[in-house]
């Protein structure tokens, strides 16, 4: 379409199936007197988004995401819908400041869809990927000050090897920090293609042929230190989920283990009865918070993994609140 921004390309990952999720929620309210508000918390190239906007139209949406590039590019994308969209600059933990800006108390959907995007990942130059060389970046938002360098040049390596184990699940990762230690004594990282090399020759064999890349492990290490992932998504879902109206609904896409453990968590907190077993009725002050609309986590079907072979490692829950906080 003329006027439509054509780079870069981008995939909506489960894409009717958040759509079918959100409908509840939003369809009735969209042509009701108060229009149903959503707010994306992670909009990125903006495909969730623009298939939410054209499916309710008088949807209104908040559209956050803490990459300067990714906004700029949604902001384009999304402009026909006038003054339906607001796109802010803000990392996911910020929703309650930006609500209160906007004067909301609640919204009526939650969008995360977690993790780095089509653009960061196709961006050789922000380094995320280890398929190139590229600088030891890796800053979801490029106004932050840590950098991927930062972290292999100055932490030590007890710290290195704690990082490795917990976000990045590596076996090894005291070897590797020791390895990262030695050679950044002869010389200071800062590009990716020399740390890859030396987890090719840090890593065994054995592990090499039956564990994935080698890299892949210590870079989404890297990437969860330096944007602070994990803990901005632990602080953000209590937040999320107190905004939601009753009958709202949250839809959180993730896609690997830790961050499925941080939302299935969260979920499950305010989706069990707090009444004590021995009571023969429900509490309604006890009672869920939250109705659960997944069975455990969805997967990507075969067929969309084909298309988007970046849908493969998907995980999405969902869940409906069905009452006020207490």
């Amino acid at each position: 379409m003329p006027g439509e921004p054509s780079r870069p390309q981008h995939v909506p990952v489960l894409l009717d199936r958040v759509l079918a999720l959100f409908a509840p929620a939003v369809g009735d309210r969209a042509t009701g007197e108060k229009p149903a508000t959503v707010v994306d918390a992670t909009v990125g190239l903006g495909g969730h988004a623009d298939a939410l906007l054209a499916a309710h139209p008088a949807l209104r949406l908040i559209a956050l995401d803490r990459d300067p590039a990714a906004l700029a590019y949604s902001r384009d994308r999304l402009a026909r819908y006038g003054d339906r969209v607001h796109v802010v600059h803000a990392v996911y933990d910020e929703m309650p400041s930006v609500l209160a800006e906007f004067g909301l108390s609640e919204v009526d959907g939650v969008l995360f869809d977690l993790g780095v995007s089509s653009m960061q990942l196709d961006s050789t130059e922000r380094g995320f990927a280890y398929s190139a060389d590229a600088p030891l970046d890796m800053r979801m938002d490029t106004d932050a000050e840590l950098t991927a360098a930062d972290v292999l040049n100055t932490y030590p390596a007890a710290e290195l090897t704690r990082l490795l184990r917990e976000y990045g699940e590596e076996r090894f990762a005291a070897k590797i920090a020791r390895a990262v230690v030695r050679e950044r004594e002869r010389e200071p990282f800062d590009t990716s293609e020399r740390l890859v090399r030396l987890l090719y020759e840090t890593l065994p064999a054995a592990s090499r042929r039956t564990g994935g890349h080698p890299a892949k492990r210590t870079f989404q290490a890297l990437r969860i230190e330096v944007n602070g992932e994990l803990a901005a998504l632990r602080a953000a879902l209590p937040s999320a989920l107190g905004a939601l109206a009753v009958g709202g609904r949250v839809v959180i896409e993730s896609y690997h283990s830790l961050e499925d453990r941080v939302v299935k968590r969260a979920l499950a907190e305010l989706a069990t009865s707090r009444t004590p077993p021995d009571l023969p009725v429900e509490l309604p002050e006890h009672a869920p918070q939250l109705r659960l609309l997944t069975r455990g986590a969805e997967k990507a079907g075969d067929e969309e993994i084909d298309r988007n072979p970046r849908a493969a490692s998907v995980r999405l829950r969902a869940a409906e609140r069905i009452r006020e906080a207490a």
